[in-house]
């Protein structure tokens, strides 16, 4: 593939959008769903984006109207294809011996990660910089490149490394707990530049941290909130990275992730047994009593229905929601969980519901249209974290008029307003907050949200408040886009590419840990 010219400056903004999920070719959580979003809103706008992502067998089999543009010298095929919903230009990495597996994109079906997970990132963030700098042999080459989390994080510094002209680069952290760190032997053995491998690079602790590259190398850092984009400043919540993250602070930016309110609107949800809005509830009822024949709960029980859609994680304080699980029962309330995650937690959930069937329902595993009709049935959302980037589940039940009952960290914090129990008739509140990450708070969230219940004209005015929420794109597109325009400026070319990081200093207790050698063949 020849390098290609740029377009005379008046053509539409064209950005390559690098990740590793994008709903419906690949998702395992919200990065699927915000990565899916945010290039259809920018498309709306006016932007030329199309994003980039690996060949799993799910992406292969759900895109449309593929086509091969070529090889590339790395190894793989580069396809065009577009989703089938959005319809939107997608590029794909065919390369059968890293992508098409069966499990998920990260890890095996007994859910270990692949062993080869530094090779594979590698080559898919080399495959998407070779694309970005040499255009895609078919009269399309980016202007601007929009990576996203450590998956595409050494994107950023193969760019910044590059010895010739290349396009500016973006990367946003989604979740900083997700760091993508490799034993430095895998790198090297992977042929990965000198310039990685020391700590005034991506060395991370004697380890290479995917997620440190693209922090470290990018032009322009964006995160999915506010309130994270201010926290992961801290040591509490900057997971080790706070430091380089406060020498880039003035590059940093939060935006909070919206919702596709097309594909999460309960006045048009094919999933649901009816439809409703925030003026007509009928449908909402319908949900919660079809639902709870479906699960088995019992569907004379007058307390509200709490349903928890979350990844079974402690993040996400899964383990707190399982200790809190009797004391909620004894308020009266059902408990409806889905999720997956960490295998141990999994069994304790199947386990609490042994003869609990009528009051607590487990399904493990996901399935996105019992997602949606859980939030439709549910009075309560348990969406509680310990930290949290964004909080798209939290969205998710607001706009199906589930109260969320969370903690105010992160994206959360920008999210609910916590409603004044004492005062319902005086508040604008959309959900319910506790402050200490315990099971004894949980219960008592919960217990007041229950007795908030018991006044149905109280109650109504609080679904109503969160369903009139706009958790929609456009704005938070908009951001971004001003931000591409900043990145794309003659001004912004000339300014330095690096810049000196303070010393590192001990590891944080937190940090992560190093994970075992494993012995790789070098990549082709």
């Amino acid at each position: 593939m020849d390098i290609m010219p740029h377009d005379p400056p008046d053509h539409r903004l064209r950005v390559l959008f690098a990740t590793s999920e994008l709903y419906p070719l690949a998702k395992t959580g919200g990065l699927g769903d915000a990565c899916a979003a945010l290039p259809a809103a920018l498309v709306a706008l006016g932007a030329d984006i199309r994003p980039i992502l690996p060949g799993y067998v799910s992406a292969l089999d759900t895109a449309v109207h593929k086509r091969t543009l070529g090889p590339l010298p790395g190894g793989g095929l580069l396809l065009l294809g577009r989703t089938p919903d959005s319809f939107l230009p997608v590029y794909l990495l065919d390369w059968p011996e890293l992508f098409r597996r069966p499990g998920g994109p990260y890890q095996d079906p007994d859910k270990r990660d692949w062993p080869d997970n530094l090779r594979r990132f590698a080559a898919f963030s080399a495959a998407a910089a070779q694309l970005a700098v040499q255009g895609d042999g078919h009269g399309w080459q980016p202007d601007l490149v929009h990576a996203n989390d450590w998956h595409t994080g050494l994107l950023a510094a193969f760019l910044a490394l590059h010895d010739g002209p290349r396009p500016p680069s973006m990367f946003t952290i989604h979740n900083l707990a997700y760091q993508g760190n490799f034993p430095l032997a895998e790198a090297r053995a992977l042929g990965l530049p000198d310039a990685l491998l020391v700590p005034d690079g991506a060395e991370f602790y004697g380890q290479i941290s995917c997620l440190k590259a693209g922090i470290r190398y990018a032009d322009r850092l964006t995160t999915v909130s506010p309130t994270y984009a201010r926290e992961i400043l801290t040591p509490e919540f900057g997971a080790g990275l706070d430091g380089l993250l406060r020498a880039r602070a003035a590059d940093l930016v939060g935006i909070l992730n919206g919702i596709d309110n097309e594909l999460w609107n309960p006045a048009a949800d094919l999933a649901l047994p009816a439809p409703y809005d925030a003026r007509h509830l009928a449908g909402k009822r319908a949900a919660k009593a079809t639902l709870r024949h479906q699960l088995g709960l019992d569907p004379a029980a007058e307390g509200p229905l709490v349903v928890a859609v979350n990844r079974l994680t402690q993040q996400k304080m899964a383990d707190v929601v399982l200790e809190a699980l009797p004391a909620l029962l004894d308020q009266g309330v059902q408990v409806a969980l889905h999720g997956e995650g960490d295998p141990g937690l999994e069994a304790a959930f199947r386990a609490a519901a042994i003869g609990r069937e009528s009051r607590l329902a487990v399904r493990i595993g996901y399935q996105e249209a019992l997602a949606h009709r859980l939030n439709a049935a549910a009075d309560l959302a348990l969406t509680p974290s310990r930290f949290e980037p964004c909080g798209l589940t939290t969205m998710y039940a607001m706009r199906y008029g589930a109260l969320p009952v969370t903690r105010p960290v992160g994206g959360l914090a920008d999210t609910v307003t916590d409603i004044d129990t004492a005062h319902p008739e005086a508040t604008a509140g959309t959900g319910f907050t506790f402050d200490d990450p315990t099971a004894a708070a949980l219960a008592g969230c919960v217990r007041r949200a229950g007795n908030l219940f018991r006044d149905p004209v109280a109650w109504r005015r609080a679904q109503r408040a969160a369903m009139g929420r706009d958790f929609g794109w456009e704005v938070s597109a908009r951001r971004y886009l001003a931000l591409y325009g900043d990145l794309v400026a003659p001004e912004v070319q000339t300014r330095p590419r690096f810049l000196a990081l303070p010393p590192a200093g001990d590891p944080p207790p937190h940090a992560p840990r190093r994970p075992e050698p494993i012995c790789l063949e070098a990549a082709e």
